[in-house]
Parts: C-alpha cells; structure tokens; sequence
C-alpha cells in the first residue's frame, strides 16, 4: 500500500506539537478546517498516510515533526455546536459540509525546520508551503519534497 503525504499547519497558541504529545494515546482529531480544498485534502488521506507538522503564525514558521492519519475523514462536529468557534449554521448533522481526521504523533524533530530554511533547498521550490499566497492548513506533500524535509531534520 502506497502512503501519501501531507502538511498540516497550526497555531502553536492554539494546538502545538508538544499539546499533541500530552493528549491520551497522542492522538488527536484534527477539526475546524473552513477551507473547502483543505477538506478536500483532508478527505483523500488514509490511514497510514504521514504528516508534516507545521507551527504557523510564530516567528520562526516551523515543521515541527512527523505525525500519521489514524482516522480518516468524518463528520466534524465543532460544526454543529452553536457555542464552538468553528460553528457552520450551514453544516448539519444531516448533511456536513465538513469533516475531520484523527492523527497521532509519531515524533518530534529534534530542531525545528524553519520556513527560511525549506526556502533554500532548491528540491522544495514547487512546494506548496513556498508558493506565493499559499495559506491552505491542510496541503498535499510530494514524495521528493518529504525526503528533503526529513533529510533537513537529520532522518
């Protein structure tokens, strides 16, 4: 079975790498996507499937470490809940508009991989991460680049 790979981004201040290492099990559902391109992503993962985990909105941007999909997509139901940030009077327990995954920690990287630093690696120039404009929270991660990044973070 061939594994895809992926990126996920968020706010330390919200949800770090070390929150994903003190939750039960290390495990964690991954809700409150908005973006339909980003659920989209996140619908086609399968378990198995690895992800960088990214620190966005910190100084220095950062992949963090390696996380993998324990779950795949399901209802999200943050959605639902008028009382939740990430409510959607749109989305229904009927008829979701959006979904979730499970992910578990699979490790911390030793030194963080800043956003400065995947910029100058010239196998990383079409990633999605480094497009200009690019702010999806959820993205795609090529084979080559996943090499580099792990390469970058001494694996």
């Amino acid at each position: 079975m061939t594994h895809r790979y992926w990126l996920m981004k968020s706010e330390p201040s919200a949800f770090s790498i070390q929150d994903l290492r003190k939750v039960s099990g290390r495990t964690t559902c991954w809700d409150g996507v908005r973006n339909f391109q980003a659920r989209n992503f996140m619908r086609a993962m399968k378990k198995g499937d690895r992800v960088l985990f990214y620190h966005s909105s910190v100084d220095p941007p950062s992949v963090m470490g390696i996380a993998e999909v324990v779950k795949e997509a399901y209802p999200d139901d943050s959605a639902f809940n008028p009382k939740d940030i990430h409510y959607d009077p749109k989305s229904t327990p009927a008829k979701p508009l959006w979904d979730m995954v499970d992910i578990k920690l699979v490790r911390i990287f030793p030194s963080p991989i800043p956003l400065d630093r995947l910029r100058k690696e010239t196998g990383l120039k079409r990633m999605e991460l480094l497009r200009k404009g690019s702010r999806l929270s959820v993205q795609p991660v090529r084979l080559e680049e996943w090499v580099i990044v792990l390469t970058l973070a001494g694996s």
